[in-house]
């Protein structure tokens, strides 16, 4: 038995780029024991995909999901579309694993910290690998993949050198020694290898951005989730800065 991690984001994680509507940036990790993931999650993924499309060939993007787009266009009745969320709500609320998600608000990291500002994406990454080395410990792991979507070379290179110094030199409150106890390698796989678990994590960052967004706004997709949120004592799994 081993934990597996799948990682995902939603938004942009450039401070240059403003977005009104959506002005977050979003990293979220699934976690789960691979038992888990190979004997109930997958199979209930696949089936849902062979019942609808007829093969496990469909990726479960939320925001084609969201927007009946593409392979989803039949969304758009919504006698199909009730059946659907609830297949997808049931898998999400009863599959057994972990949320570590960090919320970015960009606007009011910039206007907080100016040109000291760090990156959205260094900056999750580092919250969320605190959190994540908390729940390893706790499970005793010693070797673990970080799956992460393929972006492109630059993205990859930039990604993997932020995880590197993480586990390297560790953080301002864990220390380096405790995540070179844990051998956690990163892994960078294209979105078209239909990876289920980066799916998952597809599916749950949207309904998160939304709820920090709109707080009292009816959110159905995240009472779902909201239960999967890591915690331990004082660590929490969803952590919103600033």
């Amino acid at each position: 038995m081993a934990t597996i991690v799948y990682l995902d984001e939603t938004g942009d994680h450039s401070l240059e780029k403003d977005d009104k509507d959506f002005p977050l940036f979003v990293l979220t990790m699934v976690v789960c024991d691979d038992d888990e993931y190979i004997q109930r999650i997958t199979p209930l993924v696949n089936r849902l995909k062979f019942d609808y499309f007829g093969h496990e060939g469909i990726i479960l993007h939320s925001r084609e999901i969201r927007k009946a787009q593409k392979d989803f266009n039949f969304l758009l009745n919504p006698n199909e579309r009730q059946p659907f969320y609830e297949r997808i709500n049931k898998i999400m609320s009863e599959a057994d694993y972990k949320l570590i998600v960090t919320v970015i608000r960009k606007q009011d990291h910039r206007a907080k910290y100016g040109t000291n500002a760090a990156n959205p994406y260094d900056l999750s990454l580092t919250f969320s690998m605190e959190r994540l080395l908390h729940l390893l410990e706790a499970n005793g792991d010693k070797d673990v993949f970080v799956m992460a979507e393929s972006r492109g070379k630059k993205e990859d290179a930039e990604l993997e050198n932020s995880f590197l110094r993480i586990i390297s030199y560790g953080t301002d409150y864990c220390l380096a020694d405790r995540f070179k106890r844990i051998n956690l390698k990163l892994c960078f796989r294209a979105k078209q290898m239909n990876i289920i678990g980066m799916q998952l994590a597809d599916l749950a960052g949207y309904p998160i951005a939304r709820k920090i967004l709109n707080p009292d706004r009816e959110n159905p997709a995240y009472e779902i989730i909201k239960n999967k949120f890591y915690r331990s004592g004082n660590v929490k799994g969803l952590k919103i800065f600033p």
